[in-house]
Order: C-alpha cells, then structure tokens, then sequence
C-alpha cells in the first residue's frame, strides 16, 4: 500500500510532536516560565521560518498573496499561534498533566466536526468507529484516574477548540497559500502577540540571564516545532482535515513510549490496549483514505480542495 503524501506528511509531524512533548519536559524542569519558554521558542522559529520565506521562490508567492489571505494568515497566527498558548499553560498550572493532555487530545475530534460543516469533509461510519477507538486509547494512555471540570479544564478545553478552528482555517489558506508562507504567518503573528503579553505582564524579568544549558534546550524546542509546523501545514494541505488529525494522535503512544524507555518501567496493560486502539484507529484512517484514492482518484482530490 502506497501511502499519500498527504499521510506521509502527517505521521512525520506525529513523530515530531511525540519526540517533543518527551524533550520539552526536561526543557520545562529547568525552571525556565512557561510564558517565556513558549514565546522564546515562537519567536526563534519565526526567524527560522522567515529565512525560508525570504528565498527568492517563496518570497515571490508571499508578494503575490491577496488581501483576504492575508486577514486568514493574521486569523491562523492569532488563533492558532498565541492565545490558546496562553490559555494552556495556565490552565495546566491549575490541573492534573493526565487532564490537561486527555482533553488537548480530543481536538482531533472538533476539527472533524467543524471540517464535517465548514470544509463539506465526508467521514464514513468505520471512520466514525476509529473516532471513537480513539477517544477510548487516549484516555487509557494519558491515564485519567478522576475526571474534573473547573475553570483550568475550560481554559484547556478553550484553547483546544481554537486549535480545531486554526486547523479548518489552514485548510481553507492553503488551497491558495503556500505551506511554508502559512507556518510563517502563524510563528511571526503568534510570536508578535506573545511578546506583548509578556511585555504587559512583566514577563521579561529575567529573560535575558538565561544559562547556556537552558538556551540548548530551547534550541531543541525550536528544531522541534519547525519541523512540525512545516510537515504540519504540508499535512493539512495534502490531506482532509479528519484525517490530518486523527494520525497526530500517534504522537501521545510516542511520547508514552519514551518515557517508559527513560524510566526504565514497564507500562501496565491498559496503556499498551490504549496504544493498540489509538494505532489499530490510525491504520483505519490510512487504509480508507488510501481505498477511496484508488477507487475514485477524482474524487478524492476534489474533496481535498471544497
């Protein structure tokens, strides 16, 4: 079976993504603030990402983007780049890390949902039952011993729901944007707003006399999330919304696994059954996707583009 580009894009950034959930949790114990982590690390990608947009073939598409594109572009950076930064990291300094990241990983459900009504997708009744093996892996995986819902689990949830509307905004972007011109617009508005919270707040204290090994690991953040936000977009713009974001669900079985390894401890069977219904989920996805490729290639690629 001969995977899309689209899929191949998307189980890239899942690897991605579960490799730097592992790696941003040493970087988050060198008690470096959250705030200023993530706005760091925004910011540097955002050079990254602006280098790439000034090569002479991508800056001659960026210069022939239209002026609704450009109020999408703003939409994605502020939407998807910044505040639903903000709205996580508080929420998690308010709840269990097993809540926090149970309900951070439903957002492959209301990007589905709103790609179903805002993008025309079309989901199948066996896509509908991996939706739901998801869900049942996800909570076996992050391990919810009790289920809370405060004001920190709505902040989280909030922030979720704004990264499922960045998700079905990309996808609308990206049939006439470039995906590299989209990653930068989010990383470069983002980034823009990040640093004027910390600049009201105060944030800046203290962020100029960070040591060597504390810049290394932001460093490896920003190697991380470029990778991401670029096979991310390529992703999107290759493949429906539902499809994108079920895969990305690997990354939680991923991350799981490496921390098990760093440990040295041995996962007990309702991870590893959570980890099999999240793989056995994604494989569906793949192998329907790659059916409907073949049965009607038409088809397929113009429901990629409604």
């Amino acid at each position: 079976m001969t995977m899309s580009k689209g899929i191949k894009f998307a189980l890239a950034t899942a690897v991605i993504s579960g490799f730097a959930v592992f790696f941003n949790k040493f970087a988050v114990t060198k008690n470096i603030d959250p705030y200023q982590f993530t706005t760091l690390k925004n910011v540097l990608v955002a050079i990254v990402l602006s280098s790439i947009v000034l090569m002479p073939m991508v800056w001659r598409k960026l210069r022939e983007i239209k002026r609704k594109d450009w109020y999408k572009l703003l939409a994605i950076g502020t939407i998807g780049g910044s505040i639903p930064f903000l709205l996580f990291f508080k929420g998690l300094s308010l709840t269990t890390p097993a809540m926090a990241g149970f309900i951070h990983k439903t957002l492959f459900i209301w990007a589905s949902v709103l790609a179903i009504f805002f993008l025309k997708e079309k989901i199948a009744k066996i896509q509908w039952l991996a939706l739901g093996a998801l869900l049942i892996g996800i909570g076996l995986v992050v391990g919810i011993k009790a289920f809370t819902f405060g004001w920190a689990e709505i902040m989280i949830l909030g922030a979720t729901l704004l990264w499922s509307i960045e998700n079905v905004i990309a996808k609308k972007t990206l049939s006439t944007v470039d995906p590299k011109i989209v990653a930068w617009a989010r990383m470069f508005f983002g980034s823009v707003i990040l640093l004027a919270y910390l600049s009201v707040t105060s944030g800046f204290a203290g962020i100029f006399t960070l040591g060597t090994t504390k810049w290394l690991w932001i460093g490896l953040s920003v190697l991380f999330l470029s990778g991401y936000v670029l096979t991310w977009y390529h992703a999107l713009a290759h493949e429906k919304v539902s499809v994108v974001a079920s895969v990305l669900v690997l990354a939680s079985p991923i991350t799981t696994i490496l921390n098990a390894i760093y440990k040295g401890a041995i996962l007990p069977p309702e991870k590893w059954l959570g980890m099999g219904l999240v793989l056995a989920a994604v494989i569906i996805f793949v192998a329907h996707t790659y059916y409907l490729e073949k049965k009607s290639p038409k088809a397929h690629v113009a429901s990629l583009t409604s």
